[in-house]
């Protein structure tokens, strides 16, 4: 069972991961290139080009912080009917009797809610752990980031009793 755990987060990290920071490279470069052609499009030498890199470097954690939010709400549905080590997460009706097949994310509303909150204490917890140790001083996105990744470790161990509309199935 704790290898469908590990395997289970090894997929969310990487997917949440991979669509942040597509995200809000894409973002970046949007607000970077809408500067330039707002300045007129100055011809690109090496001044102009290091310009252009400390804006978009600029604009990349913000872009993150918005693009993480995205991410996190995206990546829950991909987490289900995927069968992992002979396990797979399984999402109910809202009576519980029946299972859904194809998941929506209308249908993943409440249940990212609850494992949201759940992910907001883990992280704080965290953070409280942080501050003690000394890590404050450098806090910043990516280390928010990095906690959020570890969160969701436990996050998946803990959802299927903190949430009843899910399920750990054997297939």
């Amino acid at each position: 069972m704790s290898r469908f755990y590990f395997f289970l987060w090894i997929k969310w990290a990487i997917r949440v991961s991979t669509c942040s920071i597509v995200i809000a490279s894409i973002l970046s470069l949007f607000i970077t290139l809408y500067m330039y052609i707002s300045q007129s499009t100055p011809n690109l030498n090496i001044d102009v080009i290091n310009a252009l890199w400390q804006i978009f470097y600029f604009w990349f954690p913000l872009t993150l912080s918005m693009a993480l939010l995205l991410a996190l709400f995206r990546s829950i549905k991909y987490i289900f009917n995927v069968p992992i080590q002979g396990y797979e997460l399984k999402l109910n009706s809202c009576d519980g009797k029946q299972q859904i097949e194809v998941i929506g994310y209308g249908d993943l509303v409440k249940v990212w809610r609850r494992w949201f909150m759940l992910m907001i204490w883990l992280v704080g917890v965290q953070m409280v752990i942080a501050v003690v140790i000394g890590i404050s001083e450098w806090f910043d996105i990516y280390f928010l980031f990095l906690f959020i990744l570890l969160a969701g470790y436990l996050s998946f161990v803990l959802l299927a009793g903190r949430c009843k509309r899910v399920r750990i199935v054997k297939c």
